[in-house]
């Protein structure tokens, strides 16, 4: 657990933690019930939450409560560690829920926002895609770019339904798999190449660069074609397959670098991308005006 994070919201403090095991930020609740319920102290806050707690046991939310959990985080007032009680994001939404609150209500009306988009996209599943480009362009996404990562989610698609017809379990068999694949081209487990890039949360293929994404892209075609010409029983044949993809791309890596002299695999993440692309526009337009 990472424990010192402070993030600020409106100017206030409010004291996180990062789990890289189950890659999921916590936040101190006391921090934000302080402030979207305008609390004067943090013992206005304290008790505004345990009055808050048993407003959820009413309403049901017993599980809620029981998977919260409590993490020593540093006071602000003398520096020291105190267990707090912290929730993950889905716990703070459903938290934020039982809040009447001005402030907590816009944070309300875009969870209202998000669950009819996603029933919408349930209806007609070619929402999703338009979403994503969408997304992908306000984010300041080159279009090429943006087309090899609607093409590597095909092709991640597609290697999921082989794994399932495999009878690999998703969750943990995913996970594991999907960390051969990636060791077996670029070197690195998944978790080593996010660090490399600084990324917690985000999406690894969101931060990758153009050629990054086609040499995971066909790592993962690779492995998938693989195992439909073997068809791997044992989980521990999915394994052997899914390393056999990854090495096949590792190969295809080592030549490109051998070829240009620089390294396919590098820190460079979304933010670095987004500099280039609006550098490049900028150019672009003072050409056009001239």
């Amino acid at each position: 657990m990472d424990s010192d994070r402070v993030v600020l919201y409106e100017d206030q403090r409010i004291r996180t933690a990062w789990n890289e095991a189950e890659e999921e930020w916590y936040f101190s609740v006391v921090d934000v019930i302080g402030i979207l319920t305008e609390q004067r102290t943090a013992r206005d806050a304290s008790n505004y939450w345990a009055k808050l707690k048993q407003r959820l046991k009413e309403e049901g939310a017993d599980q809620l409560l029981t998977n919260c959990q409590q993490l020593k985080l540093k006071s602000p007032k003398d520096g020291k560690r105190y267990l707090t009680d912290v929730a993950n994001t889905e716990q703070l939404f459903r938290i934020i829920q039982s809040i009447p609150s001005k402030k907590a209500e816009p944070f309300k009306l875009w969870l209202a926002q998000v669950g009819k988009e996603r029933i919408d996209e349930t209806i007609d599943p070619e929402l999703t895609i338009d979403r994503a480009l969408e997304t992908y362009l306000k984010k300041g996404y080159s279009r090429e770019w943006i087309n090899q990562r609607l093409q590597a989610i095909q092709v991640r698609k597609e290697l999921t339904d082989e794994w399932q017809n495999r009878g690999v379990q998703k969750g943990v068999e995913y996970a594991i798999l999907t960390d051969e694949i990636t060791r077996a081209w670029s070197g690195m487990t998944t978790r080593q190449y996010k660090n490399l890039k600084g990324l917690k949360k985000e999406n690894l293929r969101d931060n990758m660069s153009t050629l990054e994404l086609v040499l995971n892209m066909l790592a993962e075609a690779t492995t998938t074609e693989i195992s439909k010409q073997h068809s791997p029983v044992t989980f521990e044949e999915n394994v052997k397959v899914a390393q056999s993809g990854g090495e096949a791309a590792g190969e295809a890596r080592k030549a490109v670098e051998a070829r240009t002299g620089v390294p396919v695999v590098t820190s460079k993440n979304a933010i670095d991308f987004s500099q280039v692309m609006s550098l490049v526009e900028a150019a672009t337009s003072e050409q056009e005006e001239e």
